[in-house]
């Protein structure tokens, strides 16, 4: 099959293209840096330098090709003037419109656990948004592929665990959380964008283990030397201030806070568990030695 992929070689695109390409597929790799034509063509895949801003360039890369995998980069979120919502639309457009002129028959795009939720769900609702723009595409089979909150977002609570020594967020202690890693996130579009088109809608969940805050917090801690640290559960207002305090953006701060009161709430996880995935092989334990390795370095 001809395959391509969006996402230059990120956390996941990388293992993607490495398992297609080892899989006899003809891989090309969208990225916006010309500096990675080498290292993608090291992999065995074809590169396409360009950018998501551009549909022309989507276009005619996406012509001839069975099969398209499509995501949206990570914004920066702490940009004072960045406008989310508007920039999500522009791109999955972008997509759309080139998924129509090249007459992809078969597309796994990249959304998010949560998106199923049309409010409540701060930042992520760009998910919600991209799949209603996507979901308009006639005579395309398109599977959304909904992960749950990757492993190494937990990176971010390393400056509180060195200067606090322990962890806080408005969800946590006892709260029952799925994590996933981009590993697990690779194999299951590998084995998804492979299957025959059938000009419908499918959604995926992918997870590789469930397990509370405070489970987590034990299992890290261990990894770090730091056995009796905990996760502990604040309130929404002291998390915004805590945010505030870092001078984030006002908008993003209320996104954020919001997302993760969903998730103590637990709203934000209701369609998960009525459409449960069969969970990965990457385990906590397994990610905890990366976030040893990094605590170590920062």
């Amino acid at each position: 099959m001809k395959i391509i992929l969006t996402g230059s070689l990120g956390h996941i695109s990388k293992p993607l293209a490495v398992e297609l390409v080892a899989k006899g597929h003809d891989v090309t790799v969208v990225s916006s840096k010309p500096g990675r034509k080498e290292e993608i063509e090291a992999l065995g895949a074809t590169a396409a330098i360009g950018v998501l801003e551009d549909a022309g360039f989507l276009a005619a890369t996406f012509a001839g090709a069975d099969a398209v995998y499509t995501m949206v980069p990570p914004p920066n979120f702490t940009a004072p003037a960045f406008d989310l919502l508007p920039h999500v639309r522009s791109i999955v457009t972008n997509f759309a419109t080139a998924i129509r002129q090249a007459g992809v028959g078969r597309v796994v795009h990249l959304s998010s656990i949560g998106a199923h939720m049309a409010k409540d769900s701060g930042l992520i609702r760009f998910h919600y948004e991209a799949e209603g723009i996507l979901s308009e595409l006639t005579g395309t089979d398109i599977t959304f592929m909904r992960p749950v909150g990757f492993y190494y977002n937990l990176l971010s609570f390393v400056p509180a665990i060195r200067n606090f020594g322990f962890i806080a967020s408005n969800y946590g202690a006892d709260d029952l959380i799925p994590w996933v890693s981009p590993i697990d996130i690779a194999a299951s579009v590998a084995e998804e964008i492979v299957k025959p088109a059938a000009a419908g809608r499918n959604v995926i969940y992918v997870a590789s283990e469930e397990l509370t805050c405070n489970q987590v917090a034990a299992i890290l801690g261990n990894a770090i030397g730091k056995p009796d640290l905990k996760w502990n559960l604040i309130t929404d207002e002291q998390l915004q201030g805590i945010y505030e305090g870092f001078g984030m953006p006002k908008a993003i701060v209320s996104g954020l806070v919001e997302m993760q009161s969903s998730m103590h709430k637990g709203v934000f996880y209701e369609d998960y568990y009525r459409n449960k995935p069969t969970l990965g092989k990457v385990k906590m334990a397994d990610y905890a030695l990366e976030f040893a390795a990094a605590y170590s370095r920062d």
